[in-house]
């Protein structure tokens, strides 16, 4: 006669009768796993309406007033704006009758109020503003990087920008309006899975586009600033780093998703880039300023007198007027459009265009 198996406490069941009488059987380890997605969605939803909240306000008051109408600022505090609500709603639907032990297993909504369905329908609308905001910030600072590019490959970016972050909000759009559906009617007449996945890939495919076209022409500048003898961490090396920070990162945690199990990671993207833009316009901003603080330093001949005695701009970002050394005043055959003076001059365009936008 075959023994009985031990008794595991830690595996045992309880049942729950539903309002029609029916029961449910539902194992200790079900409601574990019910408890600790709770608990880790909402601390990684807290932990970015912290963050959000904490650098909106940074925002507003390190901004400067003169600055403060400009597009990039507004649509990144918009932004911000925009995830901290987002963000709010989400931790709301953990407090509220959606979450109760209940409702879950028993798929029983009959006490969810109106206004906890409004909640639910706001954040897929807020989804999809917040990525909205984010392509136009996007698009803003891929203009205000490609200034000094030729016009043939200007428009070729912009309308590649536009197509790509297009798509990328029409799927979310798509998510939103369906989402929305099964909100309020619990069905749906197909499955969500490969819509919010396709909206996953298109947003990130559409990041890594931008910032890919971000990171290039600054490194490009980069190269040209160090030929002419230009100090580090200057504003377009702190454009370059926050950059790659808006590319690889966000673009980590969209990757995560599918082999992590660790929920709402893509919730994470949208956070990361909301957050990253407005900081390198900040910090950039803060190290134009600092620039423009210094003495300015003399000039002997033509020639700047830095260190080790190698030329470069002025440190107030105006473009040189003089020679950089005496043989430019002579008449040459050499190239026009590769001197050492229009590289300079591509360069303040950088930099004025990443002040004023």
């Amino acid at each position: 006669m075959a023994e009985n198996p031990p008794f595991d406490p830690f595996a045992q069941s309880f049942t729950l009768v539903t309002g029609d009488g029916a029961a449910i059987n539902i194992t200790v380890p079900e409601l574990d796993a019910f408890i600790l997605y709770s608990v880790q969605i909402s601390i990684n939803y807290a932990a970015q309406l912290g963050a959000s909240l904490i650098f909106l306000i940074v925002l507003l008051l390190l901004t400067k007033p003169d600055k403060r109408k400009s597009p990039i600022f507004i649509i990144n505090s918009v932004a911000l704006l925009l995830n901290v609500l987002r963000m709010l709603l989400q931790c709301l639907y953990f407090t509220g009758p959606f979450s109760e032990t209940y409702a879950y297993f028993s798929v029983d909504y009959s006490r969810v109020t109106g206004s906890d369905y409004a909640n639910q329908v706001a954040i897929t609308v807020l989804n999809w503003m917040l990525l909205v905001c984010v392509e136009f910030s996007l698009l803003l600072q891929v203009r205000v990087v490609c200034i000094t590019v030729l016009d043939f490959y200007k428009r070729i970016i912009y309308v590649l920008s536009a197509c790509i972050g297009g798509i990328a909000i029409a799927f979310r759009l798509a998510l939103c309006i369906e989402n929305s559906k099964y909100i309020l009617s619990l069905k749906s007449q197909f499955s969500l899975e490969w819509l919010a996945s396709a909206t996953n890939i298109t947003t990130s495919i559409s990041i890594c586009w931008f910032c890919l076209v971000f990171v290039i022409k600054l490194g490009f500048a980069m190269r040209q600033r160090k030929k002419l003898n230009v100090g580090s961490y200057g504003p377009m090396q702190i454009i370059f780093i926050m950059g790659c920070q808006t590319l690889i990162i966000p673009a980590v945690f969209s990757i995560i998703e599918y082999f992590v199990p660790l929920p709402s990671m893509d919730s994470n993207v949208l956070t990361l880039v909301t957050i990253f833009l407005p900081l390198s316009s900040l910090w950039a901003s803060a190290s134009v300023d600092n620039r423009r603080q210094l003495p300015p330093q003399p000039q002997l001949g033509g020639k700047m007198i830095g260190s080790g005695g190698t030329a470069g701009p002025l440190l107030d970002d105006k473009f040189l007027n003089g020679p950089l050394s005496p043989s430019a005043t002579t008449t040459t055959e050499t190239n026009q459009s590769d001197t050492p003076e229009t590289h300079v001059r591509d360069l303040n365009l950088d930099l004025e265009a990443q002040k004023n936008g």
